[in-house]
């Protein structure tokens, strides 16, 4: 019966990245996404597949025509077993997002892109503040999290599927009053994201720490007094 269940939420994953990557509007780019929310490189990848490393890497950059169905099919699996031979952290980590309902208490939005958006896009659309980190980065998602709720109410594994399919993604927390306590939750759970917006704050009240946290786990940190309403409506309108 395990194994019939682990078999079946490998099949599911499978289906759901193939199914990504195919239907992109730049394959190479979603491949890139999924092998690297691995912590695959390319030359492993190409190893596993018996593929010169430029294969990988012209997939990718879109210098090579986009592989067939078949072809994602196998370096799907390919990605899928090389986890499986690390002991499957990545698959456990996404497969359990399959079965994520949350309460609407915790999650106000949360939306995941199959091409990577620069980080300025985000940050212009909901007029944001930078507080530390660079700028030069792209995001594959967003989540608007209920400050509060989320670290009054869900556990530290709880906590991690906040990230939905990648934690390439902006953590947008809503009504913090210095922005310390969300940076906390995050430095105590094993997953970072690549950006931390702070809503409802003026750059003066953001706590000193904040900056400090951040540092160490080389996360953008950025602030805006926009409306929770209007940042969801916002990033939902965004057809990036």
């Amino acid at each position: 019966m395990y194994l019939s269940m682990k078999s079946g939420l490998r099949n599911q994953l499978a289906e759901k990245m193939a199914g990504e990557i195919t239907l992109s509007d730049s394959p190479g780019k979603a491949l890139k996404k999924w092998r690297m929310s691995f912590d695959i490189p390319q030359g492993v990848l190409s190893d596993h597949l018996e593929v010169s490393p430029s294969v990988i890497s012209d997939y990718e950059s879109g210098r090579r025509k986009s592989p067939g169905t078949a072809v994602v099919g196998k370096i799907v699996d390919t990605i899928l077993s090389i986890d499986e031979a690390n002991g499957g952290k990545n698959i456990q980590k996404f497969a359990k997002m399959l079965y994520s309902d949350f309460d609407e208490d915790v999650i106000y939005d949360m939306h995941d892109y199959a091409n990577p958006v620069p980080l300025g896009l985000l940050s212009g659309a909901i007029n944001c503040t930078p507080i530390c980190g660079s700028m030069d980065q792209a995001i594959f998602g967003y989540t608007v999290v209920n400050s509060l709720n989320a670290i009054m109410n869900l556990s530290s594994n709880e906590f991690n599927r906040i990230y939905g399919w990648s934690t390439e993604r902006a953590l947008i927390f809503t009504n913090v009053s210095t922005g310390k306590s969300p940076m906390v939750a995050i430095r105590v759970t094993p997953f970072k994201p690549r950006c931390v917006v702070l809503q409802g704050i003026e750059v003066s009240k953001v706590h000193p720490l904040v900056s400090l946290m951040a540092e160490k786990d080389r996360i953008t940190v950025l602030c805006t007094e926009m409306s929770i309403d209007k940042i969801v409506s916002t990033l939902r309108e965004e057809k990036w």
